[in-house]
């Protein structure tokens, strides 16, 4: 009970500390990206926060799963390094003794990697998704600054507005240029401000103003005077987030039998799979041979993660083209890892045998 405890905290603090600098190392990146779309006008300033949260969590599973893995990992080196191996295998135990604390600090973390990639991940895209579409039809609303032109979302749509009212209800002096299919029009009106029907749709409601409509290249022209005129913004349907199957519920991608859907549910299901393989191969990758050096094991190691890793993504991609099936994917990825533990555990068992018959 000692021992395990010992284990545990070593296991906890090591995993603490490669958390925090995946973490820290995940939310500069994120941060410079969505900074970059602030300057480039894709997204409010103001938003970056919330956006960079979304993003914290869509990432936390990886994360989780790669500390696990690199935790234990330079937890076992360590003790092979300063002998603790040696007196261990001296005592008559087997490597395989390592797998009971090692699979019991490594549960509750599954267990929130899987609550995370089933629940956590998918609402934080959704969230993110809306969260861009509310941006979005705020900036096509006509919230502009006083004096500026600005183009809309599709492109078809110009808005120039003199001032803004203090407590932004309605703006005065708007100018409007549309194209619509091989017309242009060009509207004017003292003031305007929004209005959303009940069917959901969104309009930009002007007053008191002129329209005018003509055909370029031809001599029709059309003047219209009017007390009220809607424009039509957006509907109710493109006002809602697109589902995909990344932002879908874990529930809902269930009910659905389509190969994207599949492949999207393979990735989710793989997550936490794939963390408990990898916490149970990092017990024979751990060993370190002195006369290799230090580093020769943490080689071997990354290159079994990232091995893991890409044969997860390209199944992902093989059920999303319907080249293999979700159970024969699901199945071979994770059992082709797994077929690898006996062989590892032998070799390194071997090598313990012969540390003890040297003795």
């Amino acid at each position: 009970m000692i021992f395990q405890r010992a284990v545990r905290r070593e296991f906890t603090q090591s995993a603490a500390g490669i958390f925090t600098a995946l973490f820290a190392i995940m939310m500069t990146t994120q941060l410079i990206r969505l900074l970059n779309e602030a300057v480039q006008g894709k997204v409010e300033p103001e938003a970056v926060a919330a956006l960079l949260g979304f993003s914290a969590l869509n990432y936390l599973p990886h994360l989780l799963s790669l500390a696990l893995f690199v935790a234990i990992l330079l937890t076992l080196s360590r003790a092979y390094r300063d002998s603790e191996m040696v007196v261990w295998f001296s005592c008559g135990l087997s490597l395989t003794a390592w797998i009971r604390p090692v699979i019991s600090f490594a549960t509750p973390l599954v267990a929130t990697i899987a609550v995370l990639a089933f629940f956590l991940s998918p609402w934080a895209l959704s969230e993110s998704a809306e969260y861009r579409g509310k941006l979005s039809a705020r900036k096509d609303a006509g919230q502009v600054s006083p004096g500026t032109f600005q183009e809309s979302s599709t492109g078809n749509r110009v808005v120039f507005v003199e001032a803004v009212a203090d407590d932004t209800s309605y703006v005065r002096n708007v100018f409007v240029s549309e194209t619509q299919s091989d017309r242009l029009g060009l509207t004017v009106a003292g003031t305007g401000h929004q209005e959303i029907a009940e069917n959901g749709d969104r309009f930009i409601v002007l007053q008191d103003g002129r329209r005018y409509e003509f055909r370029p290249g031809t001599p029709e022209f059309s003047v219209l005077d009017y007390s009220r005129y809607a424009v039509r913004l957006e509907t109710r349907e493109a006002r809602g987030i697109v589902r995909t199957p990344q932002n879908m519920p874990t529930l809902e991608l269930l009910a659905v039998d389509s190969r994207p859907y599949r492949a999207e549910l393979l990735s989710r299901l793989s997550l936490p799979i794939s963390a408990v393989v990898l916490a149970l191969l990092s017990i024979p990758l751990s060993f370190v041979n002195p006369r290799a050096g230090r580093s020769a094991n943490m080689l071997l190691a990354i290159l079994a993660y990232l091995f893991y890793n890409n044969l997860v993504t390209i199944s992902q991609g093989w059920v999303a083209s319907g080249k293999v099936t979700f159970a024969v994917a699901m199945v071979g990825v994770h059992l082709l890892m797994l077929a690898l533990l006996p062989v590892l555990f032998y070799q390194r068992i071997a090598v313990s045998s012969f540390i003890r018959l040297s003795r």
